[in-house]
């Protein structure tokens, strides 16, 4: 496992070097590492290296491999579509959801999350590239979601998220992510206190930092390349 020391180091590295040429503060990018189908053992070697706040997208996958790690204090980031019978479960084992695309799911997780527990930070997920295949609200309807997560009690809302379209053309995921940078201005603008913009993966993290992103999200760059099978 000393292969994801090595690479979260070198991921910390392409971080530091797209804020210079950003002319950012490498302090405002928080690095979540994505472990969904990666097994217990790789997160723990992680957090040997240094690293707090890893991401999941399978609610069961999750939960199990939360227990094997219950010695350690780790974050634990949701990210992949959220189904209604699974928001009990998030809500009680998760401190982010950044996959909010809908206001019943919201309301979902404000009544489930146990009173013993902080806020659940969450992110409105939006579809900036227009996929029908993908999760996500539109850009269209954001902002009026944004204004009604933000109203529901045990829920802080924090941002927005997006996963651009599959693409190698580096200046169409720019525009997408400035995009929803624009989108997050926006709402700023009209009275909401967003601080996070969760985007980038191992592929675009450079675009999504000249956009703005403050939580880009690592997975085959610390962990490999995932089975596909």
């Amino acid at each position: 496992m000393t292969t994801i020391s090595a690479n979260l180091q070198a991921v910390k590295r392409r971080i530091i070097d797209a804020c210079s040429a950003a002319g950012r503060d490498p302090g405002t990018v928080e690095l979540l590492a994505v472990s969904k189908t990666f097994p217990a053992q790789a997160v723990r070697a992680a957090h040997a290296a240094g690293q707090r706040a890893f991401g999941e997208s399978y609610v069961q996958e999750a939960l199990a491999k939360q227990a094997q790690l219950a010695d350690l204090d780790l974050e634990w980031h949701f990210i992949g579509p959220l189904q209604s019978n699974k928001t009990k479960a998030v809500a009680a084992h998760f401190a982010w959801v950044h996959s909010v695309d809908r206001l019943k799911i919201a309301e979902r997780l404000s009544a489930q999350r146990p009173a013993d527990l902080p806020p659940l930070n969450v992110c409105v997920e939006i579809n900036v590239s227009g996929e029908a295949t993908k999760s996500g609200c539109t850009p269209e309807e954001a902002p009026a979601l944004c204004h009604a997560v933000a109203k529901l009690p045990n829920l802080q809302l924090r941002g927005l998220m997006t996963i651009p379209a599959p693409t190698p053309d580096s200046a169409l995921v720019k525009r997408q992510f400035a995009r929803l940078r624009g989108l997050f201005e926006q709402i700023r603008r009209d009275g909401l206190e967003l601080d996070t913009l969760s985007m980038g993966m191992s592929h675009d993290l450079e675009e999504a930092i000249h956009e703005g992103a403050t939580i880009v999200r690592i997975g085959t760059a610390i962990f490999g390349e995932r089975n596909k099978t």
